[in-house]
């Protein structure tokens, strides 16, 4: 799989066995609130306790959705992460403020990644310094954005889904000029830290990855649709694949 050079600022930051996609549905206005919150005073204190930060986004079809990404070493090291991390001076802190901002933080998939080698390379990448203040978007256009695909699969189809994608998908996003940033299955395994829930009885093959315009987009998605063979594999699927559009904020670092 192709994956992107610009990944976090700490050598460090590699590849995450385990990784967490969560969505936070927001109360009305206030992603930005969150956001300063997050990217100025959470990220540091997250990476301190053993977690990796990989992505925080705004979903652009859903302008009260906050959407983000953080990887782990393993489910132990999720668990003591999580542990002193929730448990520790930082969220104490900022726990007030950011829950006030939200409501529902349910919404989880725990992933582990495709194949070797299928998880992100954050090697090298570094961010920017927290600006004064982050202007959002303002509008909905997929430019030096991330999409996220969640392909919902039948029982027993991960391996197959996962073959046919790195065989028939991701030669169509390099040839149209995307980027493949990652490719997840489910993690399977029991939850190590049960005071956050996960989403239970999933069945997913997630893909991301990064486009530099709407135009790649649209291209990827025309080549997509009209390759049999991969029109036969989303057929089989258990549901309608859930798209995600995300803009990336100043501190993400994916998609910048």
């Amino acid at each position: 799989m192709s994956l992107p050079p610009n990944a976090p600022s700490k050598s460090s930051l590699n590849a995450s066995p385990v990784v967490e996609l969560r969505q936070y549905t927001l109360k009305p206005g206030r992603r930005d609130t969150l956001i300063d919150i997050f990217d100025g005073h959470l990220i540091d204190g997250q990476e301190a306790a053993g977690m990796t930060i990989i992505g925080q986004f705004r979903d652009l079809d859903r302008p009260d959705m906050f959407v983000w990404l953080r990887g782990f070493e393993g489910m132990e090291a999720r668990k003591n992460a999580l542990t002193a991390f929730y448990e520790g001076p930082v969220w104490a802190a900022w726990r007030d403020a950011a829950n006030a901002t939200m409501i529902s933080s349910d919404d989880v998939l725990l992933l582990k990644p495709a194949w070797p080698g299928a998880g992100f390379q954050l090697t090298g990448s570094q961010r920017t310094a927290v600006p004064a203040y982050e202007k959002p978007s303002e509008d909905n256009r997929l430019s030096d954005s991330v999409v996220i695909k969640i392909h919902h699969l039948r029982p027993g189809a991960e391996a197959d889904f996962a073959s046919r994608f790195e065989t028939d998908a991701i030669p169509t996003l390099a040839e149209f000029g995307a980027r493949p940033l990652a490719a997840f299955v489910t993690e399977h395994a029991e939850n190590s830290f049960p005071r956050l829930p996960v989403r239970s009885g999933e069945n997913v093959f997630i893909s991301v990855t990064a486009f530099d315009s709407a135009d790649v987009h649209d291209g990827v998605e025309a080549a997509l649709a009209a390759a049999p063979a991969w029109q036969a594999l989303l057929s089989s699927l258990a549901r309608p694949t859930e798209t995600l559009r995300l803009s990336p904020t100043s501190q993400s670092l994916l998609g910048q």
